[in-house]
């Protein structure tokens, strides 16, 4: 029998992850069964009594409450869980290098404190999001909303005020942008230069944005809108926004466009007014093959859509280093939603069988037949209440150990993402995650998308993962075919 215990903190609100490696680690203690430390949303309730942990105290908790619900073997336990949870709790942050003793808890106070400022990076809870985005909209900044699980009625009624206005509205759910040579976000430290992106993709800007670095070339700026805006629903307004702007930027030659695959009447929104522009565009709209306008060409892979703005040809082919691999299916678990979407895609190329949480045309959420199974860990329903992959890369633990395991699978497709807002070392994370896996499980393939300039250096997380026995592939793509070639022949 189990002790279940609930502490709210009325009015209290902390980030999802601090709030989850606080709980890791009180889940860690003796006998401590379940941990969940999250505000009190009705979508974190859930969570919580799905894991047997609320009890009456933390159901009548409010939206803006913080809940530590515990269950533990025996009263004992919990009682010391609780009493670790809550010295956690208060334990007071510390002050790195020019740590000041204020910092503005409100929009308007920050304004008041740069009014020079124009742009305001919204993370918090999505039942809070777009009430902060009205605040900063009507002061005249322009917004990028990380934060995700915000209805679409609200993003379409922001990015419509956004547009009266002549702000730009980037996101929700909007991950990563380069504004000025800023990296905004999850991005990564590439150099300026001539190529402008508008992505509906967070990892599909920084798998292309790299590629392109690595490649030497660089990024006037990278606009994110978020994965909806090429939706029906939104009509591509940040898009085009988008568009407008790196079109009147004389430090922006050719543009790149990302998204999987759009609404038919917003894609041909889009491409209409591609045509209408003097500078050159190349079109990735993963899993659909739309016919361009005479100033830009199409993409099928992040990787083609790096190496088309550079005007360069793609890298050989690395399949044949799999050649002595002749395993049975494939499972990928991906961080980024846009990597999943062109796996999927070069898999329907090769006549694969695809089954995904997020499939693009031709796959589908239940194939009983699929040679490939294609998991995203950043869709919403993985991380409502719990942070992305990327930063926390432990939500990846328990479907790799299972994958570890299971005698269908030949091939595991993982993807590690670097930058800004990254774990420090997602590399090192996944190796420690491998102790122990069987010596005939499945073929682990890995992409790196990164640059030796950022904080967690491509070449070293690269390292790591040969090291450990991983095959890593120069790109998501390659890591998708070189999967292919091994449950082939």
């Amino acid at each position: 029998m189990t002790t279940v215990l609930n502490l709210v903190r009325k009015g209290t609100y902390l980030d999802s992850v601090a709030l989850m490696r606080m709980s890791r680690t009180v889940a860690a203690m003796p006998g401590v069964v379940e941990c969940g430390m999250m505000m009190a949303t009705p979508a974190n309730k859930r969570i919580m009594a799905d894991a047997g942990v609320l009890g009456m105290e933390g159901e009548g908790a409010g939206p803006g409450d913080l809940v530590l619900a515990l269950s533990a073997r025996d009263s004992a336990s919990a009682d010391a869980a609780l009493t670790a949870a809550q010295a956690l709790l208060d334990k007071p942050k510390s002050g790195g290098v020019g740590a000041t003793a204020w910092a503005p808890r409100t929009i308007r106070a920050a304004v008041q404190v740069d009014p020079t400022a124009n742009l305001a990076l919204i993370s918090v809870a999505g039942a809070f999001a777009a009430a902060e985005a009205r605040k900063a909209l009507s002061r005249g900044l322009n917004v990028m909303m990380f934060s995700d699980n915000v209805p679409i009625s609200d993003e379409v009624a922001l990015k419509q005020l956004a547009r009266e206005r002549g702000l730009l509205m980037m996101g929700p759910d909007c991950g990563t942008a380069i504004i000025n040579g800023t990296p905004l976000g999850f991005a990564n430290v590439v150099p300026r230069g001539d190529i402008g992106i508008v992505g509906a993709s967070g990892t599909g800007i920084q798998e292309v944005s790299c590629l392109i670095a690595n490649n030497g070339g660089g990024i006037s700026h990278a606009i994110g809108t978020g994965g909806r805006d090429l939706k029906a629903e939104v009509g591509g307004i940040t898009t085009l926004m988008a568009i407008d702007l790196l079109d009147a930027d004389p430090a922006t030659r050719h543009i790149v466009i990302l998204s999987k695959p759009p609404s038919e009447a917003v894609a041909a929104k889009v491409l209409e007014r591609v045509g209408r522009s003097k500078k050159t565009f190349t079109i990735c709209f993963l899993g659909a093959q739309p016919t361009v306008p005479r100033n830009a060409a199409a993409a099928g892979t992040l990787e083609s859509a790096a190496f088309l703005a550079l005007g360069k040809s793609a890298p050989p082919d690395p399949r044949t280093v799999m050649a002595r691999y002749k395993r049975l299916s494939i499972r990928g678990l991906f961080a980024g939603g846009t990597m999943c979407a062109e796996a999927q895609a070069i898999m329907l190329e090769h006549g694969l069988a695809v089954s995904s949480n997020v499939p693009i045309p031709g796959a589908g959420k239940d194939v009983s037949n699929a040679t490939a199974h294609l998991l995203d860990l950043g869709d919403d329903d993985y991380t409502q209440g719990r942070p992305h992959p990327m930063i926390e890369p432990a939500v990846r633990d328990v479907p790799l150990k299972a994958a570890l395991v299971d005698k269908s699978l030949g091939v595991v497709l993982i993807d590690v993402v670097l930058g800004y807002g990254a774990h420090p070392d997602p590399a090192g994370h996944l190796v420690s995650a491998l102790v122990g896996r069987p010596a005939d499980g499945p073929v682990i393939v890995a992409s790196v998308t990164g640059t030796n300039g950022d904080p967690q250096p491509r070449a070293q997380q690269i390292a790591k993962l040969e090291a450990a026995g991983i095959i890593v592939a120069p790109s998501n793509a390659a890591a998708a075919r070189m999967a292919i070639a091994a449950v082939s022949g």
